[in-house]
């Protein structure tokens, strides 16, 4: 399993100028035969997929149809947990993976089911009788048809975190809501990524817009992420920009058909 590192480190412009050129070789990096910056990594969704949008509320739980940078970071780290890696690696992981970019193709179709379910919600009343009442609440459920693609940058880290990814990727069973399941296919790489992969609004260099496509904000790790603020268990609160941020970024997957409780999403 991946070795100890002593600290994590963010690289700048000028080692990440270098680096670029080292993954841009023929030389195989963690295994992986180049050349190319970008480490691909296949999965085939094997259940129902749920990923509320980050501005959703409790009684209404509206699904991304693609799992967000940030979803897919901390899947790593609870892969890393479970293969038994102590609390302290872990976390050094977590920083690691705060400079790294992360592109996601969707399927090429996805179709969100739109229900209403009986819940139990907290009750206002601190006198009340019972602690929960009976309520309804809007859900989403998507079927996704087709392969996931997540894209990592290479130059956003070094040959540690490239060999961490190719060990942790296999191990990842699950993405967004737990039930979810997904399924390990395959990884390579390549020098570049079609309009397939979710490109930010704000960018720079040639892009083809592709066939179809929406706009959602996506979340990520922020500058100062880290393990003790990030988890589930901690009292921290983690704050947007620095410990979590949102990005504005164009999904290539477009509204297809709808009907009164479907929305069928597609590529082309």
């Amino acid at each position: 399993m991946p070795t100890k590192a002593n600290a994590a480190s963010i690289p700048g412009e000028e080692s990440r100028s270098v680096r670029l050129v080292e993954v841009d070789q023929d030389t195989e990096i963690a295994g992986v035969p180049g050349p190319g910056r970008w480490l691909i990594a296949e999965f085939e969704p094997t259940a129902l997929f749920s990923l509320k949008i980050s501005l959703a509320t409790s009684s209404v739980g509206r699904t991304l149809v693609i799992p967000t940078p940030y979803a897919i970071k901390m899947a790593l780290v609870d892969a890393a947990f479970r293969a038994g890696l102590a609390d302290a690696e872990c976390g050094l992981l977590l920083r690691n993976l705060v400079p790294v970019e992360v592109r996601i193709a969707p399927t090429h179709k996805a179709v969100v089911t739109h229900t209403f379910v009986k819940v139990r919600q907290e009750s206002r009343d601190p006198n009340s009788v019972s602690p929960y009442g009976p309520t309804i609440a809007y859900r989403e459920i998507a079927h996704l048809q087709g392969v996931l693609r997540w894209a990592f940058d290479l130059a956003g880290g070094d040959d540690l975190l490239a060999r961490q990814l190719i060990q942790l990727l296999p191990l990842i069973s699950y993405i967004g809501k737990r039930g979810s399941f997904v399924r390990f296919l395959r990884s390579y790489r390549a020098r570049r990524l079609a309009s397939e992969f979710t490109q930010p609004i704000v960018r720079t260099g040639e892009w083809t817009p592709p066939a179809r496509a929406h706009i959602v904000s996506l979340d990520d790790f922020g500058p100062d992420a880290d393990l003790e603020t990030l988890s589930s268990y901690t009292r921290k609160a983690p704050r947007r920009n620095r410990h979590r941020r949102f990005i504005e970024t164009i999904v290539p997957v477009g509204v297809v058909n709808t009907g009164p409780g479907f929305t069928l999403y597609g590529t082309e």
